[in-house]
């Protein structure tokens, strides 16, 4: 996995600014399990990056503040057998986590009335329906 990783935009996260750490994964493989390191763990120094614009920094500081150690974001992938695909899915979930994190917020919501006509007729069915069930009563029946 080589060259920028895309998170929105022109903007991008640079090769040099990632670091990679390989593990052995757990669970099923045989014998070749114990020998590969095809666990991924990507760390994004958020803190110390000069690639994000600022806006882009402080807002996914904010955001992502339960999920950083020392300004450090970390993504984990060992779900594949590969190294390779494991790097690749860490890269495209790093990139994800920092352009939602990135994103900026959604518009506030301006309160609109309810026009009159719709509440009355809402209103006169409410009192049909009511007649309806009203009349099913068995008082009348002789």
């Amino acid at each position: 996995m080589s060259g920028p990783h895309v998170i929105r935009g022109s903007v991008s996260l640079p090769e040099a600014e990632l670091m990679w750490r390989f593990s052995r994964s757990s669970g099923p493989g045989g014998q070749h399990v114990n020998t590969s390191d095809s666990q991924v763990e990507l760390r994004f120094d958020l803190a110390k990056t000069e690639s994000l614009p600022e806006v882009w920094k402080q807002r996914a500081l904010e955001r992502l503040a339960g999920r950083l150690v020392d300004g450090v974001v970390t993504v984990r992938a060992s779900e594949h057998r590969s190294q390779w695909r494991n790097r690749e899915t860490a890269a495209v979930r790093l990139a994800a986590l920092l352009a939602e994190a990135t994103a900026p917020p959604p518009k506030p919501r301006r309160a609109t009335r309810i026009p009159r006509g719709i509440n009355e007729r809402r209103l006169r069915e409410k009192k049909q329906r009511a007649e309806t069930k009203r009349g099913r009563t068995g008082r009348d029946w002789g």
